[in-house]
This record gives C-alpha cells, structure tokens and sequence, in this order.
C-alpha cells in the first residue's frame, strides 16, 4: 500500500507517542553487489534500533561496509547488479519496499546526509542559495522570498559569516570548512528527524573538525534528532555519540552504549582500534600502532571469524567457526568473539590501549 496520503506527501507517525516503534530499525539487513569477480558482501547480516534524539557512531576500517550501510538505509545505493534484503524501518515504515517516488519524499525532508567530500556533493556550477532553497520549495512548498531568508538563517545557524552575500557564491569560492558547513545546512533545512553524517570531517584541519563535529551535536540537540555518525575513529564519537557500532568486513562485530564500550572491550578489533589512536601523552615520535594485514576479500572471506588473520588472540575455533553476537555483563554491550579480550593470554605483548589510558577526541 502507498505511503502517500491525500497531499501527496509521505505520512510518518509521531514516534514521541507511547507505544510507537524506534524512529530506525535495521532488520538483518543484506547489501551485496554483482562482480565479474563474484558477489561482493559489503552489508553482511546487520541489525540495530536508534531511538529519536540518540547519537550512533559507526566505526571501521575504510570497506568495512560504513558507507554502504548508510546508503543502505536511505536507499540511495543504484539498482544495477545490487542484491539486497532484510528491512529498514523508518518510524514503522520500511524503506526497502519503498518506490522512487516515495523515497524522493523522504529524502532531505525526513532522512539527510551529511555527505564525506562536500565538493563532489555541491553542485559545481549553481550557486549556494538555489541549492538551499530547491529543497525549502520542493518539500515545505515555500515561496521564492521565504525560502531565501530560510537559506540565510540557515547559513547563519551554521556559523557562516556574512550569509546572505555567500548565497551568491559558488562552491569553489569556500574554504573546505564552509563548504561541509553549506552541506549541513542543505540536510538540516527542511528538518529531518534522521541525520547520517559520513566522515564528514575527512580532509579537515583538525580545528575545523572540531568545529564541525560541535556544530553537528549542537543542532542535533537543538533539533532533537537522532544521528548516525560515520567515522574510522573511535576517538572521534568517544565523547559525541551515546551508543556505538563497530563493523568489520560488512559484519557487526561489537555494539553498546558508548561507555560501556569503552570500559570494558570485548572484540580484538575494537581495542585494535582504540590502540591506534594518537595520545597526547606519548613522546615525542613515539611509533603509530597499526593493525597489522588487510581487511578480507569479501567476495570470497575466511572461514569462522573475520577478523581471524589479523587478530592477535586467534585460536583453531576462530577460524572454523563464525562467532554470534553475545551479550556481555552490561546489557545491551554485543560482542562477536569466541575469546573476548581479556579471556586468554594474548600472543606477544598486549598494547596499551586508549580505553586503559582515556580516549583522545
């Protein structure tokens, strides 16, 4: 049955009302590609629930399926040689089965994304105000006037200076900081409930990442949204996001409240990951710990876990058998390791991680 009502516009229900599903629910979700090599697994069997007003932080290796699942979600991913199954569910509406018509509707005016190189997002040859103001026009049906001082309150909201001359300029006329700001502002104008932001500090100076990572908690507070932050660094969503997802060759491989997480690692990746972020506290040219080995190949990966090859904690079960997400002591922490962290003698010596020192942001 169409989700459109008489108005020709999408009708969600108030996920604020008792008894009204998560705003996101992710259903054993499958995202594959077809290859000349074979079928490309980039979304392997993921499930998770984000209520309105939460932040997740997913994080992983880059091809561990991050942006893929965001793209999932929004169904923004081509039809041609894509297998997909499994069920997204958008205030109890499920965006899979959705039409195009429909998942025009629902882009930019209840789900938007903050895209990773704003540059190749904006358009390169129509200004910043008409980019700003079709979405106004086209889902909230304002007029020429009022969706041009929308823009510049916009603008101005995400601390652009002088905002109603930059509604002239081109793309390549900002700085790489003002343009993710202009990208934030695109998604926020017409005020989405879901907001999934992929990398959206990547090829920041490190100021402007912070700017921009306390611009987007900012509005999501304000606009109580709920958000999905895609980042490679954990350090980043420590103190920004309230629950986080660890993915790895396209699998969830460990999830909870953040510090829960933090506290208590039970997946190798995950402290592997926490172990290569730089500490303030180190010496001087002290060396980067790195994870050692690739990511697998997805179109034909390991037996049993995954993360098998490179994990200093391997043992003959992990590479004949797939562990299943488990629960540890702290309820809601999932994990998928047949000898967590801390269960056996490690082979070499343990690294010192940044959830035993404090994670750096």
């Amino acid at each position: 049955m169409s989700l459109l009502h008489k108005a020709g516009r999408l009708a969600f229900p108030d996920v604020e009302a008792p008894g009204a599903p998560p705003l996101l629910e992710v259903d054993d979700l499958h995202t594959s590609f077809r290859t000349p090599l074979g079928l490309v697994r980039a979304v392997d069997g993921v499930s998770f629930t984000l209520q309105r007003g939460r932040t997740m932080g997913l994080v992983g290796e880059s091809g561990s399926g991050k942006t893929v699942l965001s793209r999932s979600i929004m169904g923004l991913l081509p039809r041609a040689n894509l297998e997909r199954s499994g069920r997204v569910l958008f205030s109890g509406h499920d965006i899979t089965a959705m039409r195009p018509r429909e998942l025009r509707q629902v882009w930019g005016a209840h789900i938007a994304m903050v895209f990773q190189d704003p540059m190749t997002a904006l358009n390169p040859v129509v200004r910043i105000g008409r980019q700003i103001t079709e979405h106004l026009r086209l889902h909230l049906s304002m007029s020429r006037s009022e969706a041009r001082e929308t823009a510049i309150a916009l603008l101005n909201s995400v601390g652009i200076p002088e905002p109603r001359a930059r509604l002239r300029s081109y793309p390549f006329q900002l700085s790489g900081g003002m343009r993710q700001r202009v990208m934030i502002a695109i998604a926020l104008a017409c005020g989405p409930k879901l907001l999934l932001a992929d990398e959206p500090t990547t090829g920041l100076d490190v100021t402007i990442q912070a700017q921009i990572l306390d611009l987007l908690a900012a509005q999501q507070a304000e606009r109580y949204m709920a958000m999905i932050l895609v980042t490679h660094d954990l350090g980043v969503v420590a103190g920004r996001a309230d629950d986080v997802v660890v993915m790895y060759a396209g699998k969830i491989v460990e999830m909870g409240p953040t510090n829960a997480l933090f506290s208590d690692v039970k997946m190798p990746y995950t402290e592997a990951l926490l172990a290569s972020i730089p500490r303030l506290t180190d010496p001087v040219h002290t060396r980067l710990s790195a994870i050692e080995g690739r990511p697998p190949d997805l179109v034909s990966p390991p037996h049993g876990c995954r993360f098998a090859p490179r994990c200093r904690y391997v043992q003959a079960r992990c590479t004949e058998e797939e562990p299943p997400l488990v629960e540890g002591d702290t309820p809601g922490h999932l994990f998928a390791c047949w000898f967590p962290v801390g269960s056996i003698t490690t082979r070499g010596p343990r690294p010192t991680t940044a959830a035993q020192s404090g994670p750096s942001s």
